[in-house]
């Protein structure tokens, strides 16, 4: 019984040897075609965004209205260092720039037009 196992697992020399390294290369390709889409549909698109937000930080002066990102829209009127001092009408608070989740813009909130659902609620 032991000796016909020892004949099915079979030698490594021969004609099957010299096919095992393209066998593994293609094993690799499945892996490699993976890594690629990972790659361009998670990994690049959030790099880009970390950039553009570490921009925007970086952009941050007296007097620009921002989202924190609790939500919390306010202008920003002192800035030591990494603390942000934000008006948010009848109060002011401190928070930290990565608190910062962006920029908002007054004007265009304020131009934006009603939603039909929003205006039939309102008659």
């Amino acid at each position: 019984m032991l000796t016909s196992i020892a004949y099915a697992a079979g030698s490594s020399g021969g004609a099957g040897a010299a096919g095992g390294g393209a066998g593994a290369f293609a094993s690799l390709v499945p892996l490699l075609l993976m890594f690629a889409v990972f790659w361009f549909l998670l990994i690049r698109p959030q790099q880009k965004r970390n950039k553009e937000h570490k921009q925007m930080l970086a952009s941050l002066g007296k007097g620009t209205h921002i989202v924190t990102v609790g939500g919390l829209i306010g202008r920003i009127v002192d800035i030591e260092g990494d603390i942000l001092t934000l008006d948010l009408g009848e109060t002011k608070i401190k928070v930290t720039r990565g608190a910062i989740g962006g920029i908002f813009d007054p004007k265009a909130q304020a131009e934006k037009p009603a939603d039909d659902k929003s205006a039939e609620k309102k008659k």
